[in-house]
């Protein structure tokens, strides 16, 4: 298979997985449901992420456009680069590793610009319909990107000696993401691993 079948063959997958679990965690569950995987380790725990990272907002509505805007030209200069890699006969691990980077920020761009048009609204105790005789709930560029996976990794309590945050509660590695956001954080790694090659042949 040729590599530009292969980097096609990594966005649509990527793509397909991303959007059937958003889809499926906004149609079938309310805004903060969580529902237990592998223990008290992995969860499926449904919230909304209005801005940019981490639910961080990103200057208000002017802001979110800006934003979204800026992820859809990266898109389209991490797409450009691929085709132009893909004609110096680049390694595939490179062009596999852009490529999932390039799904991953399609995937949240699909949320963005279109879930506020397609959905009404998620409730903490309302599961969203999709294209529902309501309407939606934002506008063109305005929707919120779906995440769902909770994987807390360590909890504990600090010890009573530990400086600030002494007999406090913790956990390690407490964000929520979904797959698009898997897709990058993979694709970062894997060009980090092969970046002898990146740069050998970029």
């Amino acid at each position: 298979m040729k590599k530009q079948h292969w980097a096609i063959l990594m966005v649509f997958l990527v793509l397909l997985v991303d959007q059937v679990t958003k889809i499926l965690v906004k149609t079938t569950m309310h805004l903060d449901e969580m529902i237990p995987v592998i223990g008290d380790r992995i969860f499926i725990y449904f919230v909304e992420n209005p801005g940019f990272a981490f639910g961080m907002s990103f200057g208000g509505a002017m802001g979110k456009i800006a934003l979204t805007v800026f992820r859809l030209v990266a898109s389209i200069v991490i797409g450009f680069y691929i085709h132009r890699l893909i004609k110096r006969d680049a390694p595939l691990d490179v062009i596999l590793g852009l490529s999932a980077i390039l799904a991953g920020a399609a995937g949240n761009i699909i949320d963005s610009a279109f879930y506020g048009l397609i959905f009404n609204e998620s409730t903490y105790g309302t599961v969203a319909e999709m294209f529902s005789e309501s309407g939606g709930y934002a506008p063109f560029l305005q929707g919120r990107v779906v995440d769902m996976i909770y994987c807390p990794v360590l909890r504990g309590t600090f010890p009573e000696w530990f400086p600030i945050w002494s007999g406090e509660p913790f956990t390690f590695f407490k964000p929520i993401f979904n797959i698009a956001d898997s897709a990058i954080t993979i694709g970062v790694f894997y060009l980090l691993i092969f970046q002898h090659k990146f740069f050998k042949d970029a």
